[in-house]
């Protein structure tokens, strides 16, 4: 089949030892924006100013951590559910190894020249019940995303993209923000469980909206590859289990 051709329709298991030309891009993409996302933009507390509502305060990473849902999407729908199982794995543990690092370098006793300690224990300095939280959260929530998305594809016949992207991001963010909201702030001071559901709704509902802003992307990014690769790939006789790294 030559590039551009129209994309084929194959099971998942038929792509064990295929050439895929772009698996290793998108996979990269997967993990950095995940990480940089958690990095950059999780410890920072914006502000948008809304009419007739005034100041509305946000956490930063909101604008670019769903996009890793978006790619999760592409992953499972490209390359299959097995494919999008590792990279999972792949994002699962480089978030474990960045925890590890931030905690090690910030824990570093500071050469007596060196005056950024402080504003390093601010920038990279981690609570471990939020950390826990933030990596549960993304395991179980990228898993459930992964594998609605893959059993909607088999519903619907490949028709109807949009119905399974926007679908499984309601039920993975679900997830998500289920785990992480009660796990991280739940019985904190000044986190009363009203604030706490408060917060759990308007991130899922925000981030679910960012989904159905970005199906433009999906679509284009899903076509791309599919055409590129040549596949269309079906889970239907997919082991669903998450607990194994290998296609």
């Amino acid at each position: 089949m030559t590039e551009g051709d129209a994309p084929k329709r194959i099971d998942a298991a038929a792509l064990q030892g295929a050439h895929l030309r772009y698996f290793d891009f998108v996979m990269a993409a997967f993990v950095t924006i995940l990480l940089l996302s958690n990095v950059i933009g999780a410890g920072k507390v914006a502000t948008v100013y809304l009419p007739g509502i005034g100041a509305w305060p946000f956490g930063a990473g909101i604008l670019f951590f769903p996009v890793s849902y978006v790619l999760g999407d592409v992953l499972t729908e490209v390359y299959g559910y097995a494919r999008a199982r590792r990279c999972i794995w792949a994002g699962f543990a480089a978030l474990l190894f960045m925890a590890f690092m931030a905690t090690v370098v910030v824990a570093l006793p500071p050469a007596a020249s060196w005056k950024g300690q402080a504003a390093y224990e601010a920038v990279f300095g981690q609570v471990p019940r939020i950390v826990f939280a933030s990596i549960a959260a993304f395991w179980a929530g990228e898993f459930a995303n992964s594998f609605v998305l893959a059993r909607m594809k088999i519903w619907t016949g490949g028709r109807m993209l949009w119905t399974r992207t926007i679908g499984s991001t309601v039920v993975g963010q679900a997830v998500d923000s289920l785990i992480f909201y009660p796990l991280a702030f739940l019985g904190a001071p000044a986190w009363t469980p009203d604030l706490v559901l408060t917060v759990l709704f308007t991130q899922w509902a925000l981030k679910v909206a960012w989904e159905v802003l970005l199906t433009p992307f999906t679509y284009a990014a899903v076509g791309f590859l599919k055409r590129r690769e040549g596949i269309d790939v079906y889970d239907t006789a997919t082991d669903f289990t998450p607990f194994r790294a290998r296609v």
